[in-house]
């Protein structure tokens, strides 16, 4: 894929109405497509959001070609926030699933990566290729070591996704030393088939794109998924260790490092 879409804008938000636009993205896809709910979801004016967005950054893909003036001028949204300001604001968003204790102890340069969405008309194409180009620039500058955050499995049917729950477990756990848990009163076992009944294929097959697109890249999952009956999904802790990531990913990111000098 090339970079090369002049009609788009990659950047963090700085004005409100970029950030109410991320918000409105974020509902159509969270709340309308995924059946989610929250205490601070406005259904009314058709906005996603949470006490934590006026501390994070939002990294926004924008279509100059849609309108803005309707909120509808923003197609790929990430959520972030560096380990400084979290040290500043008291926590991540994270911690209300997951133990991070962790994380917290190594004493590495942490990136929370939270409310990743598309829109659904730009998925497949090169929207999600800017959104990493972006995060990438990110993390460079900001000298991140590790990446995490909470992504989902649509439903809280766990039956359903024993297959992808097990074989993450199986093959993609953390390593102790980046191996958060998800809170103990709602700690759900992810490794719920033998190894022999795990199928790989249709472990894939029920995977979600982000997640699948983690893994491939050298991510790992915590210990346990948090069933969310709110925002109706099943959620596991995605870790990225930029020490161990994939050579084709560290390559990418080591040619924007060096075109930075």
């Amino acid at each position: 894929m090339t970079p090369t879409d002049p009609h788009f804008e990659l950047k963090l938000a700085t004005e409100e109405q970029d950030v109410l636009a991320a918000q409105r993205l974020r509902y159509d896809v969270f709340v309308t497509e995924l059946g989610g709910d929250g205490d601070l979801v406005d259904h009314a004016n058709r906005l996603e959001r949470d006490r934590y967005d006026p501390f994070y950054d939002h990294l926004v893909l924008i279509d100059r070609r849609r309108d803005a003036a309707r909120l509808d001028h923003v197609v790929g949204v990430y959520r972030l926030l560096p380990c400084d300001r979290a040290e500043a604001l008291g926590r991540y968003y994270s911690e209300t699933e997951y133990d991070l204790g962790p994380l917290r102890a190594s004493g590495r340069r942490l990136l929370e990566l939270g409310r990743s969405c598309v829109h659904a008309d730009y998925r497949g194409g090169t929207a999600m290729f800017h959104l990493w180009n972006g995060l990438a620039d990110y993390v460079l500058r900001r000298e991140i070591e590790v990446l995490f955050g909470v992504a989902s499995f649509h439903g809280t049917d766990i039956a359903a996704l024993r297959q992808p729950l097990s074989y993450l477990h199986r093959f993609h756990l953390a390593p102790d030393s980046l191996r958060v848990r998800a809170q103990e009163a709602h700690y759900q076992p992810m490794d719920l088939l033998p190894d022999d009944q795990i199928d790989r294929r249709e472990a894939m097959r029920l995977t979600p794109a982000l997640i699948k697109a983690y893994i491939r890249l050298g991510g790992f999952v915590g210990d346990g998924a948090f069933v969310d009956h709110d925002f109706n999904t099943t959620d596991v802790c995605l870790l990225m260790d930029t020490r161990v990531m994939s050579e084709k990913h560290r390559g990418f990111y080591m040619r924007k490092q060096e075109a930075r000098v």
